[in-house]
């Protein structure tokens, strides 16, 4: 009896699988991001979206530090994942977070790209009361710069030196948490100011005016041309960027604010097949009105901008898409 309901159980699934061929060979492919409320997350869960049209399964696994995502996606542990153009160097060299890393360099050959976007600025963020009016009024204060294993941390810490000379731990202290402790640290009145990559018009930057007032401080004039700043904004994934202050309510400094831009790609390894990759950036791209209301930031995605800071080789599968598109591929950047 057990032998004839297996059969039978047996039966049905073939058949299922004969009609519905798709349910027998479905493959949910992994993917990694930042934390909810992140531009680098709004993106990569807009690409997943799309690419589900395609009847592509990407499982967005979120608040991932990325530079750990990287690593895993060049290992091939994951398929999709969200990528910082500044970690690409440092894994190819075997330096900072990557160190003790066995063969990272080998694995920094594995990164492949599909799609660049700006993803926002910097916003160095104190509340009304903190002290905090200008950089120099950091010193001897509490300021998160963002989590311990990232690499924002370093960049915030690089920027605050470079404009006031300030070290960290002697001139003041960073405080390293997670990017929703350090929300909630700045909130709580247990920091003195935060230094935070946010989308331009973040509704989390947004939310401190909601019940009081804020000040986002600015770069100044007389430090956009050294030779330090202007280094740190040549690097991979930074740049200069410029905002109206205004654009927050409750937010002190009125003026044009000047800002560390950052951007971001979306990132797979050679691994994924072809044909997975191509109709899922197909889908992207042919959905484009969807994701451009996603997100108010992402209405700056346009073909034109697909290559944003991508400092690796596209996958086969984006570039099989961008060349039936007619977009023309930089040559440094073709598979």
């Amino acid at each position: 009896m057990n032998k004839l309901r297996k059969s039978v159980i047996s039966t049905c699934f073939t058949a299922i699988a004969l009609v519905l061929p798709g349910l027998a060979s479905a493959e949910i492919y992994k993917g990694e991001t930042a934390g909810v409320g992140d531009p680098v997350h709004a993106m990569f869960v807009a690409y997943a979206t799309q690419a589900r049209k395609a009847d592509i399964e990407i499982q967005v696994n979120a608040g991932q530090t990325l530079t750990k995502s990287m690593l895993k996606g060049a290992k091939g542990d994951i398929a999709f994942f969200s990528s910082v153009p500044s970690l690409v160097g440092l894994m190819a060299g075997q330096k900072r977070m990557y160190e003790k890393v066995d063969g990272a360099a080998e694995l920094a050959k594995n990164l492949r790209s599909i799609v660049g976007f700006k993803a926002g600025a910097y916003h160095p963020v104190t509340l009304s009361g903190s002290g905090i009016e200008n950089w120099e009024d950091i010193k001897g204060k509490t300021v998160f710069t963002g989590p311990p294993a990232g690499s924002a941390s370093a960049t915030s810490e690089a920027l605050i030196k470079i404009i006031t000379g300030y070290e960290a731990g002697k001139d003041y202290q960073a405080v390293r948490l997670s990017w929703g402790e350090g929300y909630s640290a700045l909130a709580d009145g247990k920091i003195d100011m935060m230094v935070r990559p946010a989308e331009v018009g973040s509704a989390n930057i947004e939310r401190y005016g909601l019940s009081g007032e804020f000040r986002i401080l600015s770069i100044p004039d007389s430090v956009v041309e050294s030779e330090a700043m202007q280094n740190l904004f040549g690097r991979p994934g930074r740049g200069m960027l410029q905002f109206d202050g205004g654009l927050y309510k409750g937010q002190l400094n009125q003026s044009q604010i000047t800002a560390l831009g950052f951007t971001q790609f979306i990132g797979t390894h050679p691994g994924v097949p072809d044909d997975v990759v191509y109709a899922a950036t197909k889908s992207f791209w042919e959905n484009l009105d969807e994701v451009h209301a996603t997100a108010f930031f992402l209405k700056a995605v346009t073909l034109d901008t697909a290559f944003t800071s991508i400092n690796v080789p596209l996958h086969p599968g984006a570039a099989r898409y961008y060349e039936e598109a007619g977009v023309e591929i930089p040559e440094a950047i073709r598979p």
